[in-house]
């Protein structure tokens, strides 16, 4: 319903044959260029907004380049990125190249690959911003290519650790900085080997030895345990060396596969199914805390970097970022349809017959697949109750029951999303009459005024798209009541370590709150909840909590959804009585009991910085800071 800029995607390739070997097994010495484009393509429901790949040559002579990036703006980027590649390879002519000179010359032609698709998380956009980012230097070994899903919520205290050690960045993002201390530790790992051997060898053997013995654990090691945040790391060191790396926590997610041939990383498990062509479990996940490592000389490692802590792997992930194919995923989100049910039939009295059932397109069907599952079986009980009900009274003919089981649900597509409407060139309530458009709907099959109307959706964020589109768009149908589902429970807390929702004031529960503290005179907990938040600012982290949950502390969640509706139905334009139900907390962990990370919903945030940023976020609303994050 409301898109929502979120988590990146990553993908990595790295080849442990030589280019010959793909291209006489598989037609092709772009065999890892390819996988790479699928890898992404795969995986552009991550990222819409920019994509960039890199790749690097490990047997490139010197003079020749052996670090190629393309990167790329706007929804199209990646077609773009590889229409370019493409053309680079043709004009290259490698099929008139020796096996040799491929490995050699050939633009875009490598052992290792990286690819990432962005979803803007901090308003910073433009080319500058893209991934992979690149750290030049005139020794292979240092530099570093690098790109990851990640948002770190220290990011002012790593900056300063940063200039602290006398370095200068060029660009102020959590991107940058990492880059930039993680190319200071491999700098360290190149020099510590160098001292190790610089009295016994002499250059170039020396060069050799160094890129030969890197260890990236170490250069890990050095850096990560500072960072604060959910992150997927990944990067490439120019002589050959790759790793991965996941936070602690496992917020972000990364699995593996790998064989004799090659190396594969992705954010998402279909993903390398699909590409590679494997089952389900040839393809790994990668443990919280650890990295996957592989050497120049193509030895490959899963080791524990940081330490596996407390599992808070994102929920917010599999109810509406993955791709719906993985089977967990799958059954989770089957899981969150099924267990809005009660509060379906209770909103609508329990009368299917009069009730007609549908979806938000289209991130959404799998859950209304389970929703749809769960009235099938209330129906069903429905039906055996009139059986036996009917029988003890002595009036079960076969009329009867036949009457009885011909009862069915009834499931329509209401809405279609017809086309992709310009708003930005229209302003205020032009705007609005063009957004109220963005869904046509299916006309003919709802009973004016008689009939109820629910639609599932997964999320109900901010209110707006609901508010200017979704529910005029409904009430065409004269329905006698609207019942919008949420398959996720009411966002009420900004998250901080990848989707793009930090600040306070835009959250519909956050607003319906507030209305209700003002409402029953009870402004004076938005002034305490202001002063225990600053009070906060300075404190340890072990002694840093949320003290935003008092602005919700005094109502249920119905209270807020009835505020809700009637602030989305405050014009009086919706004829139609409107119910908003969101799925419980207790619903939504019962989904999805292996993702127990829900700070957006909970507030209970897994790292000390996302805390103290929650608790900055509510200064920024309360002092009218609204452009702060």
């Amino acid at each position: 319903m409301e898109p929502l800029k979120h988590e990146c995607g990553v993908a990595m390739i790295r080849l442990l044959k030589p280019l010959s070997y793909y291209k006489e097994k598989y037609g092709t010495y772009a065999y890892g260029l390819n996988k790479l484009y699928l890898l992404m393509e795969k995986q552009h429901n991550r990222g819409q907004e920019a994509a960039g790949i890199g790749v690097v040559k490990m047997h490139a002579r010197p003079g020749n380049e052996y670090v190629y990036r393309e990167r790329a703006l706007g929804k199209d980027a990646i077609q773009e990125i590889f229409e370019t590649v493409k053309k680079k390879v043709d004009e290259a002519d490698i099929a008139a190249m020796t096996p040799g000179e491929v490995e050699l010359y050939a633009p875009f032609i490598g052992e290792i690959y990286m690819g990432h698709l962005r979803y803007s998380t901090t308003g910073k956009s433009g080319i500058s911003y893209c991934h992979p980012f690149l750290r030049r230097n005139n020794w292979r070994s240092r530099n570093l290519l690098m790109c990851g899903n990640f948002n770190m919520t220290n990011v002012d205290t790593v900056f300063e650790r940063v200039v602290g050690h006398g370095q200068h960045p060029r660009i102020y993002s959590d991107t940058v900085i990492l880059l930039e201390q993680l190319g200071e530790a491999l700098d360290k790992e190149n020099h510590r080997i160098y001292r190790q051997y610089r009295d016994t060898t002499d250059d170039p053997r020396l060069t050799y030895l160094i890129e030969d013995n890197l260890n990236m654990k170490r250069v890990l090691a050095h850096t990560a345990p500072e960072w604060d945040g959910g992150f997927v790391i990944c990067g490439a060191t120019g002589s050959g060396d790759i790793f991965a790396l996941r936070d602690r926590h496992g917020i972000r997610p990364a699995f593996y596969y790998a064989d004799d041939e090659v190396v594969v990383v992705a954010s998402e498990r279909p993903v390398i199914q699909t590409v590679m062509d494997v089952p389900r479990r040839a393809v790994s996940e990668l443990r919280p805390g650890s990295a996957i490592i592989v050497t120049k000389g193509g030895n490959v490692e899963v080791t524990d970097v940081l330490g596996e802590a407390e599992n808070r792997r994102c929920s917010f992930e599999r109810i509406y970022f993955s791709r719906g194919s993985d089977a967990d995923i799958y059954r989770e989100r089957k899981a969150l349809g099924r267990n809005v049910v009660p509060a379906i039939m209770k909103s609508i009295g329990g009368d299917l017959d009069h009730t007609v059932f549908s979806f938000i397109p289209n991130t959404a069907e799998v859950a209304f697949i389970g929703m749809v599952g769960g009235l099938e079986d209330e129906l069903s009980r429905m039906k055996q109750q009139r059986i036996l009900r009917a029988q003890e009274q002595g009036e079960l003919t076969a009329e009867r029951l036949a009457e009885i089981m011909s009862h069915r649900l009834r499931v329509e597509k209401v809405a279609i999303k017809d086309i992709k409407l310009r708003t930005f060139i229209a302003e205020g309530e032009a705007r609005n009459d063009l957004a109220a458009h963005v869904y046509d709907v299916t006309y003919g099959i709802i009973e004016n005024n008689v009939d109820k109307l629910v639609v599932i959706d997964d999320s109900i964020v901010r209110g707006t798209t609901l508010k200017q589109s979704i529910l005029k768009m409904l009430d065409r149908l004269h329905p006698a009541k609207i019942v919008v589902v949420s398959s996720s429970p009411q966002v009420r807390y900004p998250d901080y370590y990848g989707i793009d929702m930090s600040r306070m004031g835009e959250f519909i529960a956050f607003r319906a709150a507030v209305a209700l503290l003002k409402e029953r005179g009870m402004d004076h907990v938005l002034r305490e909840t202001y002063e225990a938040c600053q009070a906060q600012e300075n404190v340890l982290d072990i002694e840093l909590r949320n003290c935003v949950k008092a602005v919700y502390a005094p109502f249920t969640q119905e209270d807020i959804s009835r505020k809700i509706v009637e602030m989305l139905t405050a014009d009086g334009s919706i004829n139609a009585e409107v119910d908003i139900i969101y799925q419980t907390l207790e619903g939504q962990r019962d989904a999805t009991p292996d993702t127990p990370g829900d700070w957006y919903f909970s507030g209970d945030y897994p790292t000390p910085g996302g805390t103290r940023l929650v608790n900055r976020a509510f200064i920024n609303y309360y002092e009218g800071n609204s452009d702060k994050r």
